[in-house]
């Protein structure tokens, strides 16, 4: 994580059409402006006009520590479209990559549990499982191993806040450097270890959806490595 005093890096953009930006969003920036200020990804949009005459707005949402593909509509119809498209459960494909702490004992699997506030409070962001919250499915498969972690790739069926955070630490096996639902400290030690890897929009109805995959995130090479993913890539790039 970046330290306070120090910007973080810049978005990478990933696709452009004329309706959708795809960028590859920092681990450390926000989203949008929250109470304590301080840079946002809202202080990078207008170097994303590409000519048009407005900035482009984010369609969803990614927790400020969480990296990866993010999209963002160019302008008010195509946001009004993609916000109809992350709206309806299941249309748009996402896939994070996680490294967990421990890991499952199987090789793949689901995680269906109801999430809810922890508090009633509108200005908390933190969740729970809850039998009587609102109905959340995760499925979940394990790309490799090693060192006391297990890289996970993560597809949320359903969008719920911190989701595959608390799904993943329910389980049993948290998210590495998560320090809300994990052993992850607020200063020092790992930052959380989850990542947007990749994005599929069905924007186009006569087109194949649009497939975005954003690279692996410096902050994760190490763990990512320790579980094999240096010889996956390297096997891929053959």
């Amino acid at each position: 994580m970046s330290p306070p005093d120090a910007p973080a890096p810049g978005p990478r953009l990933l696709y452009r059409d004329a309706l959708v930006l795809v960028i590859d969003k920092p681990a450390g920036l926000p989203v949008h402006p929250g109470p304590k200020g301080g840079e946002t990804l809202t202080d990078h949009l207008d170097a994303l006009r590409f000519g048009l005459p407005r900035r482009p707005e984010a369609a969803h949402r990614l927790d400020r520590d969480t990296s990866g593909c993010l999209a963002l509509g160019r302008h008010a119809k195509a946001l009004a479209r993609l916000n109809k498209l992350f709206a309806a459960s299941g249309s748009v494909g996402k896939t994070y990559w996680a490294l967990v702490e421990g890991g499952p004992e199987g090789d793949s699997g689901s995680i269906d549990l109801p999430l809810a506030r922890r508090s009633d409070d509108p200005r908390s962001w933190w969740m729970k499982a809850d039998p009587a919250g609102d109905p959340s499915l995760t499925h979940w498969r394990v790309l490799g191993r090693g060192g006391g972690l297990a890289w996970l790739a993560l597809t949320p069926v359903t969008g719920r806040t911190h989701q595959l955070r608390v799904h993943c630490a329910a389980s049993g096996f948290p998210i590495l450097g998560d320090p809300i639902y994990g052993s992850g400290q607020r200063d020092g030690g790992p930052s959380l270890h989850l990542h947007a890897r990749a994005l599929s929009l069905p924007l186009y109805p006569k087109k194949p959806p649009i497939l975005v995959e954003a690279p692996a995130p410096a902050h994760m090479r190490a763990a990512l490595d320790g579980c094999g993913y240096e010889a996956v890539a390297s096997h891929q790039q053959d």
